[in-house]
């Protein structure tokens, strides 16, 4: 498993019993996580000064308790130097945040790809929510192209470059759905040079559109296999699902992409270190073809 880049603004502190208690920046929250399924004892004396706590509904979603009063959105920092973001975070209705801590080993690995290609790099990120991959890519030197299919979490992500001092950046900010996006670029001629694609387990685009990640993934690598440049550097698939292993989505990537680029195919999961045991959270897994 590959825990994420230490974060300053960030920690998990512990974890226990379905639920994560969390540090954003000066916050504490807890937030329930279906992966937490022991039932040790909790281990930080912060659980019981949360300053909000997530409580799912039976009836599917859930709300949030305000212990204190929060602002609605606050800012944290991710990386050091020529690779930090800044991120604004804001507890949704659905316990989100709007930023996903442990994808930050993934912009991470991004960076340096770009950084180390010594060309210019055309990056598509795919369901890219409010844009960590994206700043990611573009804070290194490359060229991004930024879809998802909501408005709302696109303006979001717009924000966050405005936060991160990358306004100015070559970033497309479209609202689109992805599968539809990618076949018109085909048909245009449009090529990429790097594809990065972080779909949600269900979901429905713009117009209604059932989105099921066993149903459609390996469809949709296949129409974006045929967008990749004629010297791509990276393919990388996220996924947060337990029904989709690392390996079931590499091998996706190794028998489409590697007959006709070569290249190599990895896979591991993501996670979360707990300050309070050193044990890791599992939050998902990455599999990645690169040149």
């Amino acid at each position: 498993m590959r825990p994420a880049d230490t974060w300053k603004d960030y920690e998990l502190l512990d974890a226990t019993d379905g639920n994560r208690l969390e540090r954003w920046g000066e916050t504490l929250l807890v937030r329930p996580d279906p992966q937490v399924v022991w039932k040790t004892p909790q281990q930080s004396p912060l659980w019981a000064k949360a300053d909000a706590v997530y409580h799912r509904s039976n009836q599917g979603g859930g709300e949030w308790e305000y212990r204190r009063r929060l602002p609605e959105k606050w800012k944290i920092s991710c990386g050091e130097g020529e690779d930090k973001l800044t991120l604004i975070v804001s507890p949704t209705g659905f316990k989100h945040t709007g930023v996903f801590p442990e994808q930050a080993v993934n912009w991470a690995w991004y960076a340096k790809k770009i950084r180390a290609a010594g060309r210019p790099i055309r990056v598509l990120n795919l369901f890219g929510y409010t844009g960590g991959a994206t700043l990611a890519c573009a804070a290194a030197g490359a060229t991004v192209c930024h879809v998802d299919a909501s408005k709302g979490i696109v303006a979001w992500g717009k924000d966050n470059a405005a936060a991160s001092g990358l306004a100015d950046r070559p970033i497309r900010w479209l609202v689109d759905d992805c599968a539809k996006f990618v076949a018109r670029e085909k048909r245009r001629g449009n090529t990429y040079d790097g594809i990065i694609m972080d779909p949600p387990s269900y979901g429905r685009g713009p117009g209604g559109e059932i989105w099921k990640l066993e149903d459609c993934i390996y469809d949709l690598i296949s129409q974006c296999e045929e967008v990749l440049s004629d010297q791509p550097l990276f393919f990388a698939v996220n996924s947060y699902t337990t029904g989709l292993s690392p390996a079931v989505m590499e091998y996706m990537l190794k028998t489409t992409l590697v007959p006709r680029f070569g290249g190599q195919t990895s896979c591991d999961e993501i996670g979360l270190p707990v300050s309070a045991t050193g044990g890791v959270v599992p939050c998902g897994a990455t599999a990645i073809w690169e040149e």
